[in-house]
């Protein structure tokens, strides 16, 4: 265990900092208790990429990525046990060379699995990655080890818990067989793709929609399971594509000061890196998983229902089109669908559920952003949910008329966390609690 006091802890894209009097770095669960037991107040970070400010803000915390290593596989379970610091895509390189899949995956690989599972991540038609957690071990306040598994009446409570139930140790994750995608992209005007959703879901294995603020389009992604020796021609589109983040940055660099320039920048972003069909296949890790975000992003997420979804989107796209205000959205708005669960703080507790993004190229000037306070207060108005991981205003009041069992959930963090030890500024807002605890 190596201990360094006194410093400032930053997010990835710089707009969170604070200072911190020890930060630890641990490799084992014993380390993990030991800290946790002697702390009066700790919080626990990856690789520091949430836009929500839950990763520190204490006076100890504990970088959770030297706690890193795949522990056993079990081969008749199909089952793999990992710490909690490691990073996402070790974990899929790994199951994946062991022929199996974590048959959902959210947009990008570098983020830890604790991180990942206590703020919901979850990918398209399918579920939460927290779903397919069978196990696992959670250092409680006052550092004991409680093991959870699926039969256990905590589970659907721990599953998506923000780090405030406790800390992830050890994980077992339920993996199925390695499956091959036929993926087919291309642009669609929103009137052809919005009323084919439920269809397509049905239709296919995979579906995602980059909607394009300000043009008019969706960009459809619809993967399809195939023999892996199908045979496929491979159309990656033009050798320039790959070069549409650079020509956002450019695009984007003033959109801060001048926000209707953002309309004119989507459509030639449109026309540009949006307007070809594109075909190839892969493993879902292979070919649906980003894996490098490429530059510092803002980003906020909202969920809503999936019978209630069109009615919001027509909404938000009228409300975003209107010259009077500012809010002009970056391509893309990033749509998936994941179907109904039991976790507490799920996005899609109870309900099929549909995600839209919502994505600011300039971080450092997020705080300006309009659109963020539009797609929030637009959800909202139809019981939407924020992505715990990612950015918005809603605090208990607004979360207590969304999430059914959110007062229970508070009253199960106060029973294992009686002093308010897992709680940092932001989340004492959240969940409403005194600051003098």
């Amino acid at each position: 265990m190596k201990q360094e006091k006194s410093g400032v802890w930053q997010s990835w894209n710089e707009n969170i900092s604070y200072k911190y009097k020890s930060l630890y770095k641990i490799t084992s669960e014993d380390e993990l208790q030991q800290i946790i037991k002697k702390s009066e107040k700790i919080r626990f970070f990856g690789t520091k990429q949430s836009s929500a400010d839950i990763a520190s803000g204490t006076e100890t915390l504990v970088d959770i990525t030297t706690y890193n290593k795949i522990l056993s596989y079990n081969d008749s379970e199909r089952t793999i046990t990992v710490q909690s610091g490691l990073i996402l895509g070790d974990l899929l390189e790994a199951i994946e060379a062991k022929g199996w899949c974590i048959p959902c995956l959210p947009d990008i690989n570098t983020i830890t699995i604790g991180g990942a599972l206590a703020t919901g991540t979850h990918g398209t038609s399918g579920k939460l990655l927290c779903e397919y957690m069978t196990e696992c071990s959670l250092v409680l306040a006052d550092g004991t080890v409680k093991k959870i598994n699926e039969e256990d009446e905590l589970t659907d409570a721990v599953r998506v818990s923000l780090g405030v139930l406790g800390v992830m140790s050890e994980i077992t994750f339920k993996c199925e067989s390695l499956y091959t995608l036929h993926i087919k992209e291309g642009p669609e005007d929103d009137s052809e793709w919005l009323p084919k959703i439920k269809e397509r879901l049905k239709q296919h294995d995979f579906l995602r929609i980059l909607w394009l603020p300000h043009t008019d389009k969706g960009y459809v992604i619809t993967g399809d399971k195939i023999d892996s020796n199908t045979e496929i021609i491979e159309d990656l589109g033009p050798k320039y594509l790959k070069h549409r983040r650079k020509a956002s940055k450019i695009l984007y660099k003033y959109t801060h000061i001048f926000p209707w320039i953002t309309a004119i920048a989507n459509k030639l972003l449109y026309r540009g890196f949006f307007s070809a069909t594109k075909e190839h296949k892969g493993s879902l890790y292979q070919a649906t998983v980003t894996k490098s975000r490429g530059s510092t992003l803002e980003l906020a997420e909202w969920t809503i229902g999936l019978d209630t979804f069109p009615k919001v989107f027509e909404e938000l796209k009228t409300e975003i089109n209107k010259w009077s205000n500012k809010s002009f959205i970056h391509i893309p708005m990033d749509i998936r669908f994941v179907y109904k669960d039991k976790s507490w703080l799920s996005y899609a507790y109870g309900k099929d559920t549909v995600t839209m993004g919502c994505v600011s190229r300039n971080a450092a000037t997020a705080d300006t952003y309009e659109a963020f306070k539009s797609i929030e207060n637009i959800f909202l108005k139809y019981g939407g949910k924020p992505h715990w991981g990612k950015r918005f205003v809603a605090k208990d009041a607004e979360l207590s008329k969304i999430y059914y069992k959110w007062q229970d959930f508070k009253l199960l963090r106060k029973k294992l966390d009686p002093t308010n030890k897992f709680l940092n500024p932001y989340l004492t807002k959240l969940f409403n609690e005194k600051t003098n605890n």
